[in-house]
């Protein structure tokens, strides 16, 4: 099963979106939100509730794919979140996730008996290529123990 796949399956707000999860790699996830009317806000475009879910679960895709060998042994949770809403979003729009700091150093936090926190960018575009949303979520990767 592919990390979309498994977002699909086993976060609600995912499938209750709709949302395609086309790229998860440890380097990049993209993730679109299509354009459905029952999602839309008073101007007709995707609501700024719908746009907030889409980037999270961008970033949340990417933290997996980066760090989805470490799930034994930590879990990884959402510590803040900030968007800012750039320009109107009307139709389809695509949100790209990128790790802020590289995976290995977060892993070697870990390992040295840290709690890390590190960033995940996310920018939100309408299909013309405007970006409609910038957003970053801080996560942590806390250890089980």
């Amino acid at each position: 099963m592919s990390i979309g796949e498994m977002l699909a399956a086993t976060v609600p707000m995912a499938r209750t979106l709709n949302l395609q999860f086309l790229e998860t790699t440890p380097d990049k996830a993209v993730v679109a939100l299509p354009d459905q009317s029952d999602y839309h806000n008073h101007v007709g475009g995707p609501h700024a509730g719908a746009m907030f879910t889409l980037g999270e679960s961008a970033s949340g895709a990417i933290v997996l794919a980066a760090f989805g060998d470490q799930l034994s042994r930590a879990v990884p949770l959402a510590v803040s979140a900030e968007i800012a809403y750039k320009k109107l979003a009307m139709g389809a729009v695509t949100a790209t996730a990128t790790l802020g700091r590289p995976a290995a150093e977060v892993v070697a936090q870990l390992d040295a008996g840290e709690r890390p926190e590190f960033p995940v960018t996310i920018e939100i575009q309408r299909g013309d290529g405007a970006v409609t949303g910038q957003m970053t979520v801080v996560w942590t990767l806390r250890p089980n123990n």
